[in-house]
């Protein structure tokens, strides 16, 4: 699954999500177990180890069919 994003492009395989910003072309990778959502920033949170990184989403639609695709639930905490 694709989302384009004002900033990035999302890739959405049913084991990772890679994450391609826009206009760097830098690319962000994370396996589905390690992708946490916050609905209240509509975030979305990977922690890998000892790398994590956090990327806005432009509204709530992408937050639910990132959540849908990979059948997690959205949190309602605050981002840490």
């Amino acid at each position: 699954m694709l989302l384009n994003l004002t900033h990035a492009k999302l890739i959405l395989t049913p084991q990772q999500l890679q994450v391609r910003l826009q206009p760097s072309g830098a690319i962000l990778e994370v396996f589905a177990e390690d992708l946490r959502l916050i609905s209240t920033a509509n975030l979305l949170v990977a922690n890998v180890g000892s790398v994590s990184w956090q990327l806005p989403l432009e509204n709530d639609e992408q937050l639910q069919q990132v959540a849908e695709f990979y059948g997690i639930a959205v949190d309602a905490v605050e981002a840490y």
